[in-house]
């Protein structure tokens, strides 16, 4: 009976979680229009994925031809367990109104319900496009029994790792509230291995195309037979069934038997979490006083809005998981890296260059203008109450992110003479540099201050108010876009390749008005912001 009432209450508490997450996607009108963008933005790039998913199905004579079938078999549990893993990480290794919760039901319930909700959360977002992709496959072989078979393997797979992800995210998280050292070196390590993998995945494949690496040969060996052929137990009743093999019946009987077992684990593992404190150290450290930091040096201290612009340095500084939103540049350096290394002697110096301008732009806009209300939205009361005018304030953000990309923007081409660059053409860029760094810094203000973001949730593993996604994309691609055609313009300027003709000087001078009007309107619409800004 107990265990039938938990299952019972942890029904419960995961509509509950569930419905609640899918009344924060539609609260507002803003968050609906997002949401409407990222559909038809990856929405229309899936269906061009559809064809070739029906001819897949018309063409395959058997699992073997599928490509990578074997390797991809093999991953799916691997992958799974790391999902849950993570996600147990950022989201459902607690509980709101735990208190509460946890002295109302039994852990076992909790837990059962943090892992159903989460399990509905990311079939709302993925199994749409999953069993879209599996139906058009299945019209294209003439199995219409596929879809069942499928979801009758699957199920047994996915509450497996659902359990074993989770028991797996609570035993990382009582480690890392036992050693907080732990946490943020893995943190940092996390980015560096990502930052690894982006730039590596650049090469692999020229490197299998000019080394004569056998694909095939290399994922062989990665491939685990019995795990390959209880998938291939989802087309059971088409085409391309194959016979069952005893190790198929071996892993199905394996992960109904070791579902139970990860549930008990994970609730043993969060009842730990959740009932016991942390450990208490005795702190041996000195106080921590004030060392001068906030007395703005020059030349932040001449003006007003320059002793606003230290102030955010030096809150960046005390709270570096601000900027956790940059590490989202990865993965467009990644193949700019690959370009710069593979690039001849003589290029390398201005690629270099034109690199560091571009990664400079970049910073002067998204470091604290991607967020101006929702960054200041605890202070907001005293500063709108202050003497200081709200062009001070938004002119201090603008100047703090100017002290962070500016530097970059120009010491890095005077740094790129050292491999080639001739010092007039580093100059130049050096020049280009600032101009673009002042014209994205005024549009991203403007641009955060459309859709400001005031609740803190967690992103890559840090709690922190960040920018909107939207927001966030819609700043590289307009600014990533305007700061490569600069760049390619400046880069012919300068070695006298460019023809001043009538009709590039107009283009030049649509591209200069486009760039100058666009970033004084955000800049404009910012004030405007600030100023009518009021509080529910």
């Amino acid at each position: 009976m107990s265990r039938r009432r938990d299952v019972r209450h942890g029904r419960r508490i995961a509509r509950a979680e569930f419905v609640r997450s899918v009344r924060g996607y539609v609260r507002t009108k803003r968050r609906l229009a997002g949401l409407v963008v990222a559909l038809l933005f990856f929405g229309g790039n899936f269906l061009f994925a559809l064809p070739t998913a029906y001819v897949l199905g018309q063409s395959a004579q058997s699992i073997d031809a599928i490509p990578y079938f074997a390797p991809v078999a093999t991953a799916v549990p691997i992958l799974l367990v790391a999902l849950a893993t993570l996600r147990t990480l950022e989201r459902i290794g607690r509980i709101d109104a735990a208190d509460l919760v946890l002295t109302t039901v039994h852990p076992r319930a909790v837990v059962l319900g943090l892992v159903g909700a989460e399990v509905g959360r990311l079939a709302l977002w993925f199994g749409a496009p999953i069993a879209a992709f599996v139906t058009v496959f299945t019209l294209g072989l003439g199995a219409p029994s596929l879809p069942l078979t499928a979801a009758v393997v699957a199920v047994p797979l996915v509450c497996w790792a659902a359990v074993w992800g989770y028991a797996l995210g609570m035993v990382v998280l009582r480690l890392f509230r036992r050693l907080p050292s732990v946490r943020r070196a893995l943190k940092v390590g996390g980015l560096l291995v990502l930052a690894a993998v982006v730039v590596a995945s650049q090469f692999v494949g020229r490197y299998l195309v000019t080394e004569d690496v056998s694909v095939g040969e290399f994922v062989s060996a990665l491939t685990v037979a019995p795990v390959v052929d209880y998938v291939a137990l989802a087309f059971v009743g088409t085409p391309l069934a194959r016979p069952v093999s005893s190790g198929a019946v071996i892993v199905l009987v394996g992960l109904l038997a070791l579902t139970p077992v990860g549930l008990a684990v994970a609730t043993r593992q969060a009842s730990r979490l959740w009932f016991t404190d942390a450990p208490v150290r005795a702190d041996t450290r000195q106080p921590r006083t004030s060392s001068g930091w906030l007395a703005a040096p020059a030349p932040f201290a001449w003006r007003t809005a320059g002793r606003v612009a230290w102030a955010f340095l030096v809150r960046a500084r005390r709270h570096p998981q601000e900027f956790a939103h940059l590490v989202m540049v990865i993965f467009f350096l990644g193949p700019l890296g690959t370009t710069v290394a593979q690039s001849p002697a003589d290029a390398l110096g201005p690629l270099v260059a034109a690199a560091g301008v571009g990664f400079g732009v970049y910073l002067a806009g998204a470091t604290f203008g991607l967020n101006p209300l929702g960054d200041d939205r605890p202070q907001l009361p005293i500063l709108l109450l202050t003497a200081t005018d709200s062009r001070t304030l938004v002119r201090g953000r603008l100047l703090a992110g100017l002290a962070v990309g500016l530097p970059v923007a120009v010491l890095v081409p005077l740094a790129s003479t050292g491999i080639g660059t001739a010092p007039g053409h580093a100059l130049g860029f050096a020049a280009v540099g600032c101009l673009m760094c002042l014209a994205a810094a005024l549009f991203a203000v403007g641009l955060g201050a459309v859709y400001p973001v005031y609740e803190e949730r967690e992103f890559w593993g840090t709690e922190t108010v960040v920018p909107s996604t939207l927001v966030m994309m819609s700043y590289i691609v307009v600014v990533g876009g305007g700061t490569v055609i600069g760049l390619v313009v400046t880069w012919y300027v300068l070695t006298g390749h460019l023809a001043f003709t009538s009709l590039l000087l107009a283009g030049l001078g649509v591209y200069l008005a486009v760039t100058g009007g666009v970033s004084y309107g955000s800049y404009r619409f910012a004030l405007r912001r600030y100023r009518r800004y009021s509080f529910d």
